[in-house]
């Protein structure tokens, strides 16, 4: 079963850098802010995630106590290991919150060790490889970003607050070594 998951995951791995030139591109034009955004509810709010840009994403991730459901999301889909290597990465981050809003027995299903490559698609959907700084959003009009499956994610940086497809921000671009962390209100269903 290990070596299931680490193929999925180099082969994760290999979607990824074939992303990167569509995701450097967004990240080029959007150098910077158009215009000011209005602060927003996301910017006011109590940080969820204390931010510490010493550590990874998933250590900033347990730190917070707040995720505990991505994690185990994590590590039943075989991401941890890539969330926890050196990269910049964006991670649009569910809270616990988010996941309770996810028909408990889809969730169940999902997180079964036989459904593991239908969870890695749902859990790398919310990974981008590279980082979006805030500034490369707000302000901005909606616009497609390839995630690590290559399928667009949709970045809304005029809704206030913030929006990832149809989840609102509630914690814009927390730092870690290896990237950055949105913290969002709900789970992202990719494309079909």
């Amino acid at each position: 079963m290990f070596r299931s998951y680490a193929s999925a995951a180099a082969g994760l791995a290999l979607a990824a850098a074939a992303t990167l030139a569509q995701t450097a591109t967004f990240a080029q034009t959007r150098g910077a802010a158009a215009a000011p955004a209005p602060t927003s509810p996301a910017s006011a709010a109590a940080d969820i995630i204390t931010p510490n840009a010493s550590i990874d994403i998933v250590a900033n991730l347990k730190a917070s106590g707040k995720f505990t459901t991505l994690l185990k999301a994590l590590d039943g889909s075989g991401l941890t290991g890539l969330l926890s290597s050196p990269g910049a990465f964006t991670l649009f981050a569910p809270t616990d919150e988010a996941f309770a809003a996810v028909p408990a027995d889809t969730l169940a299903t999902l997180m079964k060790p036989e459904n593991a490559a239908q969870l890695q698609a749902l859990v790398a959907y919310h990974v981008v490889n590279t980082k979006i700084l805030k500034d490369q959003i707000e302000g901005h009009a909606a616009a497609p970003v390839p995630s690590v499956v290559n399928k667009p994610i949709t970045v809304d940086g005029l809704a206030s607050p913030m929006k990832i497809n149809d989840a609102q921000v509630l914690q814009a671009a927390a730092p870690a070594s290896n990237g950055v962390i949105y913290v969002i209100d709900k789970v992202l269903t990719p494309p079909q």
